[in-house]
């Protein structure tokens, strides 16, 4: 039985209150008033002509890339969403201030989003390994149920934030703005919120209901005395994926696409799906090699850790391409109101965004590649801890774009939110996994996991 530290629990208590009070307090620091954000405009302003000018008037990127002078402006301004008007003009004033009073909501839901994606990904991965009945994995299904404890509260709380931000994060929510906006009325049918939040609670509902009877089945297979709560188990996997498939595609679009209601992409989903999943499988490697390290897993060996790292590196080379393909095709194209989805994270988030692509590709290339890496402990920690930091950043460019635009930084409320949102999942994953023996039992693949060697 693992035994849930009181020193890892009063971390995750003291992580949760740091950041909560650091939440508090940038909901509390935003502008309130158009003359306070004139003034914090005005700061911005300055600080943004003085380091890049030069990067956008002179040798702007987007504009050298395609030999095309005052093209990325040209695309900029089509983008009804987020375009830039006069700074003099009251509406855009208007604008400027909605978008800096929802940082603090952005900040919140990426990294709630991020941490309940990790939840959501394991609890796939979980059924995905039982539908498949696949022979090397059972040894990890109370680490993986593990980690779906926290998939309760973190998705309840994620679903709390976007019906609570409201126009803060969905355009389509403001009824003045579709009055004027034909493409808004046309895609009104299936953007309006009774319809949308409806959507929102069977996903959420689904998804947890998933995670309740495979945990019942899964503890109750520990005591049968027949095959029936496996066999209860692989039923609700097959049906769960099937749900999750249409549910994940929707959610996509309801969260965060519809956020940017004038542009789409047909690889969206599938490249939120990658996010998820490698993710996720990085966490489930990371917390069986730190319950390795103290002495629990004793069943698992050097060849189940090779197999999850050989996860790691497939669904991040899947990731990098559903990214690839998704920006090749838009920048080919060369469509304005497209491409300006990418023009706005390039000029705007241009450390970021290069940044995230090294972390979330060279660097799994470059550590996974080896076979024999994949077998050492702290290298694949190494790996994980880089995987995440650019997931993090992968969903922050996601959501920060299309609610704050340009006004977007990296400071405490940001910090503040992956602290309460890390010391809750910490304290929610040790709780499941200490509340049961950390090997299943009566598994018809029990033996083969134990004995597996690759």
């Amino acid at each position: 039985m693992y035994t849930f530290s009181s020193k890892l629990r009063l971390f995750a208590i003291i992580s949760m209150v740091l950041g909560l009070v650091g939440l508090v307090y940038g909901f509390l620091s935003v502008p309130h008033t158009v003359e306070e954000a004139s003034a914090v405009l005005a700061s911005h302003d300055a600080h943004h002509e003085s380091e890049s000018s030069e990067s956008h008037e002179e040798t702007n990127f987007i504009d050298e890339a395609r030999q095309e002078h005052g093209y990325s402006e040209e695309a900029m301004s089509k983008d009804k969403d987020m375009g830039h008007n006069a700074h003099e003009d009251e509406e855009h004033m208007e604008h400027v201030l909605h978008q800096m009073q929802s940082k603090p909501w952005s900040a919140a839901f990426v990294a709630a989003f991020f941490f309940m994606m990790i939840a959501l990904g394991a609890l796939v991965f979980y059924a995905i390994q039982t539908a498949a009945q696949a022979g090397w994995s059972p040894v990890l299904f109370r680490v993986m149920e593990g980690i779906t404890h926290y998939l309760l509260p973190g998705s309840i709380i994620v679903l709390l934030i976007v019906v609570f931000a409201g126009e803060h994060f969905y355009p389509w929510q403001n009824h003045e703005l579709v009055a004027e906006d034909q493409i808004l009325q046309d895609k009104s049918g299936y953007l309006n919120f009774p319809f949308w939040l409806i959507r929102s609670v069977i996903y959420v509902a689904g998804w947890n209901l998933y995670r309740f009877f495979a945990r019942k089945n899964s503890l109750a297979m520990d005591t049968a005395e027949d095959d029936r709560p496996y066999k209860n188990l692989f039923k609700f996997s097959i049906y769960f994926l099937a749900f999750f498939l249409v549910t994940e595609s929707t959610m996509a679009w309801d969260w965060f696409m519809s956020m940017t209601p004038h542009w789409y992409s047909t690889l969206y989903a599938w490249y939120i799906l990658a996010g998820i999943m490698v993710s996720a499988v990085t966490v489930i490697a990371i917390v069986t090699v730190s319950l390795k390290a103290i002495g629990q897993l004793e069943f698992v060996n050097d060849s189940h850790l090779h197999d999850l790292a050989k996860f790691m590196f497939g669904f991040s080379i899947f990731w990098t391409y559903l990214w690839f393909g998704q920006f090749m095709l838009i920048w080919y194209a060369n469509i304005p109101e497209e491409v300006t989805y990418f023009i706005l994270r390039i000029q705007e988030y241009n450390p970021i965004f290069f940044g995230m692509l090294i972390l979330n590709f060279v660097f799994p290339i470059v550590i996974l590649m080896n076979s024999d890496f994949k077998r050492v402990s702290w290298f694949v920690v190494i790996a994980g801890t880089i995987i995440l930091v650019g997931h993090y950043i992968d969903i922050f460019l996601l959501v920060m774009p299309s609610t704050v635009g340009p006004y977007w930084s990296f400071g405490i409320t940001e910090f503040a939110a992956i602290l309460f949102f890390l010391g809750l999942f910490i304290l929610m994953v040790g709780l499941g996994l200490s509340r049961v023996s950390l090997r299943p039992k009566n598994n018809p693949f029990l033996v083969e996991s134990e004995h597996f060697h690759y």
